[in-house]
């Protein structure tokens, strides 16, 4: 016979740790979102200020609780995440409404609308402490709090409201707020536009609509959508598809800084789940391949039933996922066949250099294993200066130009074109007029026609054979 005994957790202690999960403010309201969602709701409407009391309410239009359904809703893992759930379920453990809400406050307040019947369940973290029990309240009164009377005068629906919000910081509130509109645009875009079965969820913060943000710009005719893979995994069907986004020269430069993200191409290249049309993880390639600036513009989306979650380590928050290893090696295969693509707007430009049919000013030099780029010393316009300036003279140019090569700033040219790249306007450096009064003197000086054709297969002339043929017409 097992001999066992009763041993209480320390409720003070427990929801403290409760409470670091590690949910951002705007992971914790996703979280509630898909409550809505699950709901039915076509409408949800966010209202939070700091000022003069911090609080936070979500008000949706879905299918509301009675009495029995919200304290089941109000309890903590209310769900077995084994259990089979309806396909358009986007909870699994049943722990998101309650761990979100007190990662940023200590009272949880649900006020639900159905059949005409109105109820209304509170956790307060600072009670069950001070009790010692997981002491659900029933308010005697619940006036004050915002959207309330909005809630009243739906047919159906759930309020969720966050006081004690202890997690907030006041200061930086502004930026927050517009941190969590941009994570539910992104998260819930495909939610925002509409889809098959479903009409455009109508999302709001604080009475500004959310617009829905496509992270793979497809509405540009200049992404590239690669090949479609359907993937076998346990019975269920994984869709796997590469996007290669624009290059900074095909877009404007507000259209480029927008796709970017906050996080920059670098860090949102990778990999972007989606389970049930919400975004889970995004920005990564699970380690399975390094970020590289050559690849910043590759994102592969993938497409996952919720009945998978235990193939892809998915956790509490939804912001968490692994690859099941059975498709590790499918997922290897597809990155290399999308980055090999995605890196050609850079490799193409980079190899423009070894153009051999056109003569350039910059050669690339190989030196043992290294290399660095060189001033072309072979260039028709170097050759013709060496051939008129005294030894003195050239000297001193030779050693100018020695030391352009070796203090050619790589890093911030680096930086800028990875930050600014719109803002690079180096090739204003030599205008076409530039160009035609060059070319008026050069021809007055009587060269070769073998001197004009080398010169003409110069850096200069590309794109501008005409100026040279025509002068000043």
């Amino acid at each position: 016979m097992i001999k066992a005994e009763i041993v209480d957790p320390n409720i003070k202690n427990f929801i403290g740790s409760l409470r670091d999960i590690g949910y951002s403010f705007e992971v914790a309201v996703a979280d509630l979102i898909d409550n809505s969602i699950t709901a039915k709701a076509s409408q949800i409407k966010i209202y939070t200020v700091v000022k003069p009391i911090p609080v936070f309410c979500l008000l949706d239009n879905g299918l509301g609780m009675n009495e029995q359904e919200l304290v089941e809703a109000m309890r903590l893992a209310s769900k077995n995440p084994s259990d089979i759930r309806n396909k358009d379920d986007l909870g699994r453990f049943g722990l998101g409404l309650k761990t979100a809400s007190f990662s940023q406050g200590k009272r949880l307040t649900v006020i639900s609308k159905k059949s005409n019947s109105v109820s209304c369940r509170q956790w307060d973290l600072d009670y069950i402490s001070k009790e010692n029990k997981w002491l659900l309240i029933t308010p005697e009164a619940y006036d004050g709090i915002p959207m309330l009377e909005e809630l009243l005068s739906q047919k159906s629906g759930t309020l969720v409201c966050w006081q004690n919000l202890d997690r907030v910081d006041k200061n930086s509130f502004s930026f927050t707020i517009d941190l969590l509109r941009k994570h539910l645009a992104l998260v819930f875009h495909r939610y925002l536009e509409g889809f098959e079965g479903m009409k455009a969820l109508k999302l709001s913060v604080n009475d500004n609509p959310v617009l829905p943000f496509n992270p793979f710009n497809t509405s540009n005719s200049y992404t590239q959508e690669l090949f479609l893979e359907k993937i076998k995994l346990h019975g269920s069907t994984i869709k796997i598809q590469p996007y290669i986004l624009p290059h900074h020269s095909k877009l404007t430069q507000q259209e480029y800084n927008l796709y970017a993200t906050e996080d920059g191409y670098i860090k949102s290249q990778g990999f972007y789940l989606y389970r049930r049309n919400r975004i889970l993880i995004y920005g990564t390639w699970w380690g399975l391949h390094k970020a590289l600036d050559a690849h910043k513009l590759v994102r592969i989306k993938i497409d996952i039933e919720n009945d998978t979650d235990s193939y892809w380590g998915i956790d509490i928050k939804k912001s968490i996922a692994r690859p099941a290893e059975d498709i590790r090696n499918d997922l290897k295969r597809i990155i290399a066949q999308a980055t090999q693509k995605g890196a050609r707007p850079y490799t193409g430009r980079g190899k423009k250099i070894e153009d051999k049919s056109l003569i350039q000013f910059w050669d690339i030099v190989p030196i043992n294993n290294d290399i660095r780029f060189s001033i072309n010393q072979d260039h028709p316009l170097f050759k013709e200066l060496k051939s008129v300036l005294s030894a003195e003279v050239l000297e001193k140019l030779q050693f100018y130009l020695k030391g352009i090569e070796a203090y050619l700033p790589l890093d911030a040219i680096q930086y800028n074109l990875q930050a600014n790249p719109h803002l690079l306007k180096q090739e204003t450096a030599l205008t076409d007029q530039d160009v035609i009064a060059m070319t008026e003197k050069l021809k007055q000086a009587g060269f070769s026609e073998d001197y004009i054709n080398e010169l003409l297969r110069t850096e200069i002339y590309t794109n501008r054979k005409h100026l040279y043929h025509n002068g000043n017409e």
